[in-house]
């Protein structure tokens, strides 16, 4: 070999090994790192995202409480009056409502807003139905309070009304508000009645609001 020539060789031999290593990591020696695979529940490997869920939350679909719901969806004038504890004369306030089902048709939201001589308040409702149990379930939140109220069937829907039960979320033990409020249907359609007591140990239940709505 000539010797002018030889540098250039071992040149070339030197960047033969530094240059695989510098692609491994910058000469560490250690072999490149894949990302890790994620871990998937047994026995769903393959199966779209979709069914992955549902095996860990069954999907259910609207019933007849759905029915009876959708019948409520629309634009409404409301009348609400508050009956005092001791008597006297009751407390009238005037609004309006828009009810529409949500989320497939599973759920009804109701968007109140009350009209007062110190300003308007308003309130958000949200009511499903259970098909397998037959009951309803609701919750509430207005701008009066940072507390939620939900509300709940005791009993099986009887295709006519709908019936909760509940009390106020976050007031202690008995002396969180028992409630029990009636909802119905009336002239065809055209007049949904809220009414709500308050229940009472001793079953002397007395008659808290109501509230009249009338579709526009």
């Amino acid at each position: 070999m000539d010797m002018s020539s030889r540098p250039l060789a071992i040149l070339a031999v030197i960047m033969l090994c530094v240059l695989p290593a510098c692609r491994s990591g910058g000469g560490s020696g250690e072999p490149e790192r894949s990302a890790p695979t994620p871990s998937v529940p047994p026995g769903t490997a393959g199966t779209p995202n979709k069914e992955v869920q549902a095996a860990y939350e069954p999907r259910s679909g609207p019933g007849e409480g759905q029915d009876f719901l959708r019948q409520m969806a629309g634009e409404w004038d409301v009348v609400k009056t508050f009956y005092p504890r001791g008597g006297g004369e009751p407390g009238v306030t005037r609004g309006t409502c828009t009810q529409k089902m949500i989320q497939e048709g599973r759920f009804l939201e109701s968007d109140f807003t009350f009209h007062d001589v110190n300003g308007d308040t308003t309130g958000t409702g949200i009511i499903g139905y259970d098909p397998q149990t037959k009951k309803f379930t609701s919750i509430w939140i207005d701008s009066r309070s940072t507390r939620f109220s939900a509300r709940a069937s005791d009993e099986p829907f009887d295709g006519t009304q709908i019936t909760l039960v509940g009390k106020s979320i976050g007031e202690p033990g008995p002396s969180a508000r028992q409630s029990r409020t009636i909802s119905v249907l009336q002239d065809g359609g055209r007049t949904l009645l809220h009414r709500q007591w308050s229940v009472s140990a001793d079953g002397n239940d007395r008659l808290v609001m109501q509230m009249v709505m009338t579709r526009r």
